[in-house]
């Protein structure tokens, strides 16, 4: 079965983001590629958590809003957010809304500026967990040992929705692997910014 299929520019792309032009911009320019940036870290960890049992399209589509809604992703921000923030954003129909998800949201940025403090940065901690074998992009996991690894550490430091399954998609989506399949236009290209990538 091939794990790819033709664009409208005839070019082969992984077979998931052939919904819209969005996400085929979201495949070519950002899924895979390592990300080193501690606020984008934090936003894509949030919207993976949002995404649980939603479509990422859904997510993706929503974006903008979501940063509206949480000040950027700045996480010293939104770890000021209160209660009345809780009730602003459940009335936001711009975003998904879940109290669960927009408490974790704010339960995170806390535990965000502790992880700063005592490692660093958000991305010092997370890019120690880029598996030492590289994928070959054929038999995409829903979870690994690496992705299980970061979920129960996080979890020990009281960071919410963070399961192995979603710390995957967080490490595909970040680049701390390369899921592009064999044959998608962009694999070679999230290898070279990978190669080429500082690890923090």
């Amino acid at each position: 079965m091939s794990h790819t299929l033709p664009s409208a520019d005839g070019q082969d792309r992984c077979f998931w983001c052939h919904g819209t032009p969005a996400y085929v911009h979201y495949h070519d320019h950002e899924w895979g590629f390592p990300v080193g940036n501690d606020q984008r870290l934090f936003e894509k960890l949030c919207l993976e958590g949002f995404q649980s049992g939603l479509s990422w399209l859904t997510i993706l589509n929503k974006r903008e809003n979501f940063r509206a809604a949480f000040a950027g992703f700045d996480f010293h921000k939104v770890a000021q957010f209160g209660e009345a923030d809780v009730e602003r954003l459940l009335q936001d129909a711009g975003i998904v809304r879940h109290r669960g998800k927009i408490e974790a949201v704010i339960n995170n940025a806390r535990r965000a500026l502790e992880m700063v403090e005592a490692e660093g940065s958000l991305a010092a901690f997370f890019w120690r967990y880029q598996p030492a074998a590289p994928s070959t992009g054929e038999a995409v996991p829903a979870q690994t040992a690496e992705s299980q690894a970061l979920s129960k550490e996080l979890k020990k430091r009281g960071w919410k929705f963070v399961g192995p399954t979603t710390m995957y998609a967080l490490m595909q989506a970040m680049g701390l692997v390369n899921d592009h399949a064999p044959g998608c236009i962009t694999r070679a290209k999230v290898d070279e910014a990978r190669a080429a990538f500082q690890q923090p």
